[in-house]
């Protein structure tokens, strides 16, 4: 039993802070919500031409490779898009 309330107290003391990070990352980010959500697209879309370019790096067919070159390409437009 008394280990049923530590888990209640530490899920509660998780939560607490996640609340109080979220705060205060509020407060302190100047960007907008809408700057935000490009941001987080924008490194997605980073993470995404990252991972393709490794494969086109291990690729060896020639269809693959330009399917890969294509799709990098493809995110390439979508990032200066966001700019």
């Amino acid at each position: 039993m008394a280990r049923g309330w530590e888990s209640k107290s530490v899920e509660e003391q998780q939560a607490e802070m996640f609340e109080r990070r979220k705060t205060v990352h509020a407060a302190l980010s100047p960007l907008s919500s809408e700057d935000q959500q490009r941001n987080r697209k924008r490194d997605g879309l980073l993470l995404s031409r990252g991972h393709l370019t490794r494969q086109l790096q291990a690729a060896s067919h020639p269809r693959h490779r330009q399917m890969l070159e294509q799709a990098i390409a493809e995110l390439d437009r979508q990032v200066s898009l966001l700019k």
